[in-house]
């Protein structure tokens, strides 16, 4: 089960989570074909922005307020989509991980919106998405040890693992994950909207990755 606190829907009564889960997927390193793709769509995105403007961005611009209302700076601490993004507009090609991963980031770039992919066999109980305190911390992706205090995240029964700043290793997805849940973050869209992007993501995802769809939902 996956829930927002009182705090959540208090201080961002707009906040929406996209939620799929996915069952028997084969994670593997991606494809020669959907590589050439994704670089070609690095390309494209290089074409369409230029680092001045991502903020006009709408969800962009959407996340970044979340994140002031929540008590994280945006221009310190920027959420994962428009750091993506950032990163290749500076010119840098994003380096591949794995045929799951990859995916997540081609879908956070096309949309504008954080995403996250998370192990489901190291999830613990049930998931509270919230605003971090001075207690929640955790080894991030990125190699850095991640305070969350004043931060959106994700806490399960062992403590905080995700959000849409940056995941932690603890529940990040391996050529060993068989099950995962894919989490999309996003303030200001309608439930409709967010949920045909959940459904478009998931049905792309299972065309690179196998397995199968058990569930998509929007979370309010």
């Amino acid at each position: 089960m996956i829930t927002l606190s009182a705090q959540i829907q208090s201080m961002l009564p707009r906040f929406r989570l996209g939620a799929i889960v996915y069952q028997g997927i084969t994670v593997a390193p991606s494809t020669g074909p959907f590589r050439g793709r994704f670089q070609l769509f690095q390309e494209h995105l290089r074409m369409e922005h230029n680092t001045d403007t991502i903020g006009q961005i709408p969800a962009i611009q959407a996340m970044r307020e979340a994140f002031r209302r929540a008590g994280a700076s945006p221009s310190r601490y920027r959420p994962s989509a428009e750091a993506l993004l950032r990163r290749v507009l500076k010119g840098e090609n994003l380096s591949p991980v794995n045929s799951a991963v990859d995916a997540n980031n081609f879908f956070s770039l096309k949309y504008c919106l954080p995403f996250g992919i998370y192990d489901l066999s190291a999830i613990d109980g049930d998931i509270v998405c919230d605003i971090g305190g001075e207690k929640d911390a955790y080894q991030g992706l990125n190699g850095r040890e991640i305070r969350m205090d004043g931060k959106i995240l994700l806490r399960d029964a062992q403590g905080a693992f995700g959000s849409p700043y940056v995941d932690s290793t603890r529940t990040g997805v391996t050529e060993q994950t068989r099950d995962c849940l894919q989490i999309i973050y996003a303030h200001e869209m309608d439930d409709d909207g967010l949920l045909t992007i959940t459904k478009q993501v998931s049905h792309w995802f299972v065309q690179l990755n196998g397995g199968d769809i058990r569930e998509t939902t929007v979370i309010r």
